[in-house]
């Protein structure tokens, strides 16, 4: 038996763009000059305006979001320090491209690289990093497509730290966008180094390559790339109150081109839309009766946070109700499926999670189970 509880909560909801339009008055998503790009909500993980997303393109630098991505994981492994110092070898200090100019046999610490890695966009950097990391560019490759595996990065394959021209090195900005909300929402204290501007090393003055930087003050990073193949790129995250937008533009025409695409697309975002937070991870939703076990009540609830994003000036129009298993018996597993809960907008469905069990319930004793089994013949 299934009990319905609607819960008259402040929540809010997300869905597709496809619906949104169809409970509010939103225009249609810009479009813009772009061979591929993707506006998704930061929180909601929600689409608010695409192109091509699953086309495999070359990345170019927007590679490197990947290359600090895994040494931020080695950092947090305690591999490592970022005061420990790296030997430049003649690899990294012949690199072409851009560069932070790092000479060879230099010792320069993994906080210097990272910083030509983010901000100077440096191949040499990049190329010392992976040698450090993994010993050699080849070996650090193998590990960046094990993070891109483990992250659902289906259609992305690593070949090299750099985004250095490669016909088997492709990605696409739906693995972008996943690869940038892991990276903002795993290491936000290293995230920030995507927002400095400038920093200087061997007396030598080298600006952040992201031009929103210093056109948008709430864009904060991401990345931008540029090869013949590739085109002009540029990944980017603003955030707004608590609202934080991401947007991938691949292949534009010139850097005012991906600028301009990038700011038409976030500007969109802003303007329509809002997110707002329904539940925590963990936070008991309801609770139900559990038969034959060491306790008789269960707490319900979610395993991630719940944000949806929905038009704006919608807000006072969501319904949230839980639809949940009127018991269950032991044993009871932590995370096991025992409902659901669904979040409507003027009475279309636009958002539905699976109700979780938040603890285990062990098999409670003889006397326990008998004793429920006697009441069920009852219930």
């Amino acid at each position: 038996m299934i009990d319905k509880l609607v819960l008259f909560l402040c929540l809010t909801v997300g869905t597709s763009t496809t619906l949104l339009a169809a409970t509010a008055p939103v225009p249609a998503p810009p479009q813009v000059a772009a061979n591929a790009y993707l506006l998704v909500d930061f929180d909601s993980g929600k689409v608010l305006a695409e192109r091509n997303i699953d086309h495999a393109i070359p990345p170019a630098s927007i590679t490197k979001i990947m290359t600090s991505y895994v040494v931020y994981h080695e950092l947090a492994k305690n591999s490592f320090a970022l005061d420990s110092l790296v030997p430049v070898s003649k690899k990294a200090w012949r690199m072409k491209g851009s560069r932070m100019f790092i000479e060879v046999g230099d010792k320069v610490s993994v906080a210097d690289l990272l910083r030509g890695v983010v901000i100077q966009s440096g191949n040499d950097a990049s190329v010392a990093l992976a040698e450090y990391v993994a010993g050699s560019e080849e070996s650090f490759a193998e590990i960046m497509n094990i993070h891109a595996q483990r992250l659902g990065m289906s259609n992305t394959v690593y070949r090299n730290s750099t985004g250095w021209p490669d016909g088997e090195h492709v990605t696409t900005a739906r693995d972008i966008v996943t690869l940038s909300r892991a990276l903002i929402a795993e290491f936000p204290e290293h995230y920030e180094t995507y927002a400095e501007r400038e920093y200087t090393f061997n007396g030598i003055v080298q600006y952040n390559r992201n031009k929103l930087l210093w056109r948008d003050d709430s864009v904060d990073g991401v990345k931008t790339g540029h090869t013949q193949e590739a085109g002009y790129c540029l990944v980017s995250s603003a955030k707004r109150g608590d609202m934080r937008l991401i947007a991938v533009v691949l292949g534009a025409q010139s850097e005012d081109a991906r600028v301009a695409a990038s700011r038409k697309l976030l500007g969109y975002g802003f303007r329509f839309f809002e997110t707002h937070k329904l539940y925590s991870a963990d936070q008991s939703l309801s609770e139900i009766r559990v038969w034959k076990g060491t306790a008789e009540t269960l707490a319900i609830g979610l395993r991630k946070d719940l944000f949806v994003t929905i038009p704006r000036g919608q807000y006072k129009k969501l319904d949230a109700a839980l639809q949940v298993s009127d018991a269950a018996t032991a044993p009871a597993r932590k995370y096991q499926s025992l409902g659901k809960v669904r979040v409507t907008l003027d009475g279309e469905l636009v958002e539905e999670r699976p109700l979780l069990a938040l603890q285990d319930i062990a098999e409670g004793n003889l006397w326990q189970q008998a004793r429920d089994t006697v009441l069920l013949l009852f219930h």
